[in-house]
């Protein structure tokens, strides 16, 4: 699909971090270890994605260690989201909460301890232990807010979307861009950028209104960009979360003008980040060592989701089929639920 789409507009150069090899190694092992990818056919579907590449294309100056880190997060935000958003599990709203609340009691610190005869869900497994190598070094603000943005994601905004596959609901433009930002978890992945290039920013900064304004933009960018690109495949599988789609319906544009329309509103935010970040270095001369690498990492997730949505398979049409398939990338008991026609599909998550 990718001759056939518009432009997207991006300024930022294309990069990617040395450690991609090592870094598919270890997601390799670590998907093993933590049973979120076990059977050989899941694996060649998740091989096929490539999330090392993703990983270094969006963090192309992290070191190894930190490259390994944010690829598990990315990798279980993405396998997670495929089991909320499709099937017979995202179009039920009290099976999402349930799930839901046993991810929280792990952030949270008070997941009881497993019955001897108890297998736990992958997905629990993986998500101590990404907390554990994650957050306790992290300051408490940081904490506080990267709880916030996982927690938000994991409950306001996969049980809106699956209340809206259960009552047919189509929600308006202005609703679901709201909403998008954290139905992709972006804002979880934009906190790691600390995390990554080893600097704190004060809450001062996470209020200015300039930094809000570069990061909702860059945010809208990422999430939109993926709409775009997924859009394809989610129309196949009935999906109606994705920002082309709502444009089509609420203005009655067909399938190339709502194309257009989407681009031409990625690069209205693009330079709406570029302005914000003009003036954010302006007032905040004093903090350049803390803001030159957060905005860069910014600039990178652009770039870096713009470039693997190109080349990825991940929203190939053309294999939707494969997603009738109970657990082409993971298993079924990875979310701890028996969801016989789960499908992980093109998801918009990111």
């Amino acid at each position: 699909m990718e001759s056939e789409l518009p432009d997207i507009y991006c300024p930022f150069p294309q990069r990617s971090n040395p450690h991609v090899s090592h870094t598919r190694e270890h997601l390799d092992a670590w998907t093993r270890r933590t049973g979120l990818v076990h059977r050989e056919s899941a694996r060649r579907r998740f091989q096929q994605a490539d999330f090392g590449a993703f990983v270094g294309m969006v963090h192309p100056t992290a070191n190894s260690e930190h490259l390994d880190l944010v690829a598990d997060w990315f990798v279980w935000l993405f396998l997670v989201d495929d089991q909320l958003d499709d099937g017979h599990l995202g179009r039920s709203p009290d099976r999402v909460r349930d799930v839901v609340e046993r991810m929280r009691a792990v952030v949270e610190g008070r997941a009881p301890a497993p019955a001897p005869d108890e297998e736990t869900p992958a997905a629990l497994v993986a998500l101590a232990d990404l907390w554990e190598r994650t957050v306790p070094q992290a300051a408490a603000h940081w904490r506080t807010r990267f709880t916030w943005h996982l927690m938000t994601y994991l409950t306001t905004a996969t049980t809106w979307e699956a209340g809206n596959r259960a009552d047919g609901i189509v929600p308006s433009e202005t609703v679901y861009i709201a909403k998008r930002r954290h139905t992709g978890a972006i804002h979880v992945c934009m906190d790691l950028i600390e995390i990554v290039a080893g600097i704190g920013a004060p809450e001062s900064i996470h209020n200015d209104a300039r930094f809000i304004t570069a990061l909702e933009a860059s945010c809208n960018v990422v999430c939109w960009a993926n709409d775009v690109y997924s859009y394809e495949k989610e129309q196949v599988l009935g999906e109606i979360h994705n920002l082309v789609h709502l444009v089509r319906h609420h203005r009655g544009y067909g399938e190339r003008q709502a194309l257009e329309h989407v681009c031409d509103e990625i690069a209205a935010e693009t330079e709406r980040f570029l302005g914000a970040e003009r003036e954010l270095l302006g007032r905040h001369p004093e903090l350049e060592d803390l803001l030159v690498p957060y905005l860069d990492g910014m600039r990178s997730w652009m770039r870096g989701n713009l470039d693997w949505s190109r080349q990825t398979p991940r929203y190939n049409p053309a294999d939707v089929s494969q997603y009738a398939e109970p657990g082409a990338y993971l298993e079924e008991s990875v979310l701890g639920v028996s969801d016989a026609h789960a499908r992980l599909g093109a998801g918009n998550g990111l």
